[in-house]
């Protein structure tokens, strides 16, 4: 086998190799049953077990609270962009949005078939290098929810704070921070991640919802999209992506190994902090996103000199360091 690289795809992303050998060694033989985790049903008492242990370790790694549900979804965070509105709206006909960069504005943009987005506040004026303040946040009494990302993978900007938001529900796409650090769900309505950043491969997405904001779905919303049958029916109204769950159960079980959330948030911050150190001593790299704001997940930088970009990143795949762009 070659050797193992070092992959800096934002997603999907590279898994631990541990968790890439237990998947390796089961996938011909799932717990001495002679067929693959693939080839199971996802209503087979044994798999629907091992779902529930996921669900049960991902709880404790977030402390996720008893009155939120956990759903493992298909369609990537992109279908959440409609989809929040589908379940969230109710009677309301608008929702607060914060901008800070190309998936805010995606989540924006998708709210337009069915209400107004309100964008509260954007970091657009200073070319997405600072997020909002809270004081400039001019949130809305009556919005159905206030969405925001508090990390936007691309641009590399982060927030330090949790907005507040009163009594409206805070939505948060979490794809590129989820398990990264601790985080307070009780502050939240709904967190939704597409796995492929921070839980494992592809074709699973995870939201995580206040169950009071069950139940509200607009008649015309697909069945296999409504937040309420999905919990009524353990994220099994209809076929779920049993691979990608079953992988992101054996994540779980490597982050606990390693000391939870907590353990990686410490990790986090040493490689972050030393990628930046190295970025702001050095006159051929540069980061001009304010230090508060930087991203502890994706470190953006760039050259001084853009005519040695194509000599960089050929030199960089050269040396074992994949997609850095």
């Amino acid at each position: 086998m070659s050797k193992r690289q070092f992959n800096f795809c934002a997603g999907p992303a590279a898994l631990p190799t541990a968790v890439l050998e237990r998947a390796q060694a089961e996938l011909l033989d799932w717990q001495g049953r002679g067929v693959s985790v693939m080839e199971m049903s996802h209503r087979h008492p044994a798999y629907m077990a091992m779902v529930a242990d996921a669900e049960t370790k991902l709880r404790q790694l977030m402390g996720i609270p008893e009155n939120y549900k956990v759903l493992f979804l298909q369609g990537g965070a992109t279908a959440q962009f409609a989809l929040l509105p589908l379940n969230l709206l109710g009677q309301k006909t608008s929702a607060d949005y914060i901008d800070t960069g190309i998936w805010s504005t995606k989540a924006i943009d998708a709210m337009a078939p069915y209400a107004k987005a309100k964008v509260v506040a954007s970091s657009q004026s200073n070319n997405h290098l600072q997020v909002p303040t809270q004081a400039q946040l001019e949130l809305n009494a009556d919005a159905a929810f206030v969405h925001y990302c508090p990390n936007e993978t691309i641009g590399g900007l982060a927030f330090d704070y949790v907005p507040s938001t009163g009594n409206v529900p805070l939505v948060a796409d979490m794809s590129s921070t989820i398990l990264s650090e601790p985080i307070d769900v009780s502050q939240f309505g709904v967190i939704y991640a597409g796995a492929q950043k921070n839980i494992g491969p592809a074709g699973l997405t995870l939201v995580i919802v206040r169950e009071d904001l069950l139940g509200q779905a607009r008649d015309d919303t697909p069945r296999p999209f409504n937040y309420a049958l999905q919990a009524a029916n353990d994220s099994m109204l209809n076929t779920p992506p049993t691979y990608s769950w079953y992988l992101a159960g054996l994540v779980f079980d490597w982050l606990l190994e390693r000391g939870g959330v907590s353990a990686m948030a410490q990790l986090n911050q040493t490689k972050a902090q030393t990628l930046y150190q190295a970025i702001d001593s050095s006159r051929l790299y540069s980061n001009n996103i304010a230090v508060a704001n930087r991203s502890k997940m994706n470190v953006t930088f760039s050259l001084a000199d853009a005519a040695l970009n194509a000599q960089f990143l050929s030199e960089s795949e050269a040396g074992g360091l994949l997609n850095l762009k």
